[in-house]
């Protein structure tokens, strides 16, 4: 069970604003672009305030609002016939270059191990790229968790909104990232086994 199961239910709620969307002529690689423009931006803002407690409160709704994104080029592309190989590139680059720039800057906040960070990142992009390599050789792009995409993305938010509520950071932070690795390592091999069965 990963927050990538509920993604059914998410999209029902978001096919009225994709409906519109598609109707102003608006593409699926426009939507991804813009959601890593606004990565980078938010990476950048947290990297040059090394993190201020009014900066990380807002990275949870961020958080939020790239998943909306991120579901919503999906749905343009499938539900209204906008699917290119083009596309397909652009969305799983744009995703690893995305959650390099908003989780990075995490390194640079007092009181966490930057190791922890990296370490945290270096296990995302490979899972991802599991997903992708079991794609290429079985036809199927894999989720399997217990740690994608969406529960990354909920982990630096939960953190965020702590640290941004006044908790000092340290090892409690340090601890989460290294058990998200973990699981994030397990929902590696998942993938990569998933893929070659």
């Amino acid at each position: 069970m990963t927050i990538y199961d509920l993604k059914p239910r998410f999209q029902a709620l978001l096919r009225p604003i994709v409906d519109r969307v598609a109707k102003r002529g608006i593409t699926p690689n426009q939507v991804t672009l813009f959601a890593l423009a606004l990565s980078i931006i938010v990476g950048v803002v947290v990297t040059m305030t090394a993190g201020a407690r009014w900066v990380l409160l807002f990275v949870p709704l961020f958080m939020f609002l790239r998943m909306a994104l991120n579901a919503i080029d999906g749905m343009l592309a499938k539900e209204h016939a906008m699917q290119t190989p083009k596309g397909a590139m652009l969305n799983e680059m744009s995703d690893v270059i995305a959650d390099v720039a908003l989780y990075l800057p995490f390194a640079l906040v007092v009181g966490i191990n930057p190791m922890a960070v990296v370490g945290f990142v270096i296990v995302g992009i490979l899972n991802e790229m599991a997903g992708v390599v079991a794609q290429t050789i079985g036809g199927i792009r894999r989720y399997d968790g217990p740690m994608g995409k969406s529960d990354r993305a909920f982990v630096i938010g939960a953190i965020s909104l702590l640290l941004g509520l006044g908790v000092t950071a340290g090892l409690w932070v340090d601890s989460l990232l290294i058990l998200a690795s973990l699981l994030g390592v397990l929902s590696t091999y998942k993938r990569a086994m998933g893929g070659v069965e």
